[in-house]
């Protein structure tokens, strides 16, 4: 399944992969298509199996604080919006957080990992504990001994105990902060800003977490569940060559090979979030690597023989970016002379013996004539191997390129392509809008 992960009209940001058994599970908020404020009043588990990566199931609605249907609201106190929740397994029971905006947040607890989860408690506490009690962005770690961390906050780094006996009581004299560097002495790339997750990996503790730079995910690791939490790097960042925004998610290892999950932007806006993945590793010393974002999600590769999705791409440059305009149609919109739409990676194969290919491309026409680039691995000075002529209506245009082999990056570049007329009244006009494309040999 490349990237986004999900089916296409599904919107899971802040994700928090969990293996339980052999199914992977992904807890996330839930985003609206065309909303301006972020996350639902709802919370949606989807779930694999190991095995199976490409077919993801949808076990539904898991926790709300609104009713809709038969199911009354979870949260009698509140009726705000539920924001990045996490999911532990302790002792065969299930337990959910939930952050819940300008209220005491919620633990739920169900005998399967898919939910549904019925309340337990909000936060009980009769100790210190920062964040105005509100938890925010809360990610669990139970550890070896039993013992049970919640790590929180907003623009500060918070840690408390639960009691493992209820999972919901806040353990006296157990808070400290900073968990992790919030103040002004480090760098705001390093600095902490929200989304706490915690994991214990070959015997060192880990928090993933978002910096003061907001389209990356950083980590940092600790000798102890308590910290302090040093940082080592960053793992992605959703912005580089690509309308970015904040940045919330973790890692998880499936089948021996580890993973980060992460979220990225749709819709002109930085409140639709769709999720995806992308491939790491894990060196001997403990770091992660810095990865790129790809189109791949599970993939090794994509095929340019089948048909792609225009709004897979994992580099929009120059001011075009993915909409939805109903539940069975997204395109790349608000192409203009000089956009650029990247995907990474297509496998082109080693057998092809004949001169060249033909590449279809079906677009939504903008009313004015101009031409897409194709190139290759870079789309400033990478081979060129095509170039379509688009109309001004709607249609499929074709075009013929040059014979590839191998593995490349793809790219579109745009332009008015009309002789005669200077780019100076093109300047803003929106060209076209690309909903898929395919190679035929």
């Amino acid at each position: 399944m490349p990237n986004p992960i999900l089916p296409l009209w599904e919107y899971i940001p802040d994700g928090e992969p969990r293996v339980f058994g052999d199914r992977v599970y992904l807890y996330g908020s839930h985003d609206r298509a065309a909303s301006d404020v972020f996350c639902d009043f709802k919370l949606k588990v989807w779930s694999a199996s190991v095995d199976d990566l490409n077919n993801w199931t949808c076990h539904g609605d898991s926790f709300k604080t609104r009713s809709s249907g038969d199911r009354k609201p979870d949260t009698p106190w509140t009726d705000h919006e539920l924001f990045a929740p996490d999911v532990i397994e302790k002792d065969g029971k299930y337990y959910l957080y939930a952050y819940i905006v300008g209220s005491k947040g919620a633990v739920g607890v169900s005998d399967r990992p898919e939910g549904p989860f019925e309340l337990l408690s909000n936060y009980k506490y009769d100790t210190k504990v920062g964040d105005d009690g509100i938890f925010n962005d809360a990610g669990v770690l139970v550890d070896d001994d039993g013992k049970v961390y919640i790590y929180y906050g907003f623009t500060e780094s918070n840690m408390n105990e639960l009691d493992p006996a209820n999972m919901y009581e806040i353990k006296a004299g157990s808070y400290k902060r900073p968990v992790i560097d919030d103040t002004e002495n480090v760098p705001r790339e390093q600095r902490f800003f929200e989304a706490s997750s915690p994991r214990k990996i070959n015997g060192k503790y880990y928090m993933i977490y978002s910096p003061c730079v907001g389209s990356r995910l950083a980590y940092a690791t600790s000798d102890s569940p308590r910290g302090p939490f040093i940082y080592r790097g960053y793992i992605i960042d959703n912005g580089v060559d690509y309308p970015g925004g904040n940045n919330h998610g973790s890692v998880c290892c499936i089948k021996g090979q580890w993973y980060v999950f992460y979220h990225r932007m749709t819709n002109g806006t930085i409140m639709s979030r769709r999720a995806c993945v992308e491939k790491i590793e894990i060196l001997p010393d403990g770091t992660i690597p810095t990865v790129e974002m790809t189109s791949l999600g599970f993939e090794d590769s994509l095929d340019p023989y089948k048909l792609t999705p225009a709004e897979i791409a994992c580099v929009l440059k120059g001011g075009c970016f993915v909409t939805e305009k109903d539940i069975f149609t997204r395109t790349v919109t608000d192409i203009t002379d000089g956009c650029v739409i990247g995907y990474k990676y297509f496998d082109f194969g080693d057998d092809f013996t004949n001169d060249g290919m033909t590449i279809a491309m079906k677009v939504k026409g903008g009313g004015a004539k101009c031409r897409v680039r194709v190139l290759l691995d870079d789309p400033e000075n990478g081979e060129e191997i095509g170039s379509i002529q688009i109309g001004t209506g709607d249609g499929v245009y074709t075009a013929k390129t040059a014979k590839v082999i191998g593995r490349h990056a793809l790219y579109f570049v745009a332009e008015h392509g009309v002789e005669g007329w200077t780019a100076q009244y093109f300047e803003g006009r929106k060209l076209f809008e690309l909903e898929e494309f395919v190679f035929m040999k």
